[in-house]
């Protein structure tokens, strides 16, 4: 039988697809019998679920370098540290 702490890292192993057949097996025993480790895997897998389906995107990097030089006008007109 693993440990609760063990049982939290096989899920966020299984995840990301990264979990052994054999880490899978011993996670579902542990979850068969462990109420908060159950109830932290459907949280974490509603979670990984709604992650999934949001459209996320990232700035691209002239987003982000007209950020940056926007950000050093403003701390240029600043008062001086």
């Amino acid at each position: 039988m693993i440990t609760c702490e063990q049982a939290v890292t096989i899920c966020h192993k299984n995840q990301y697809r990264e979990a052994t057949f054999m880490d899978r097996l011993r996670l579902w025993t542990h979850l068969a019998v462990c109420r908060q480790c159950a109830r932290f895997s459907r949280k974490n897998s509603r979670l990984t679920d709604l992650c999934n389906q949001a459209s996320l995107r990232s700035l691209s990097e002239a987003e982000k370098e007209a950020i940056r030089k926007r950000l050093d006008q403003v701390r240029g007109q600043g008062p001086a540290n």
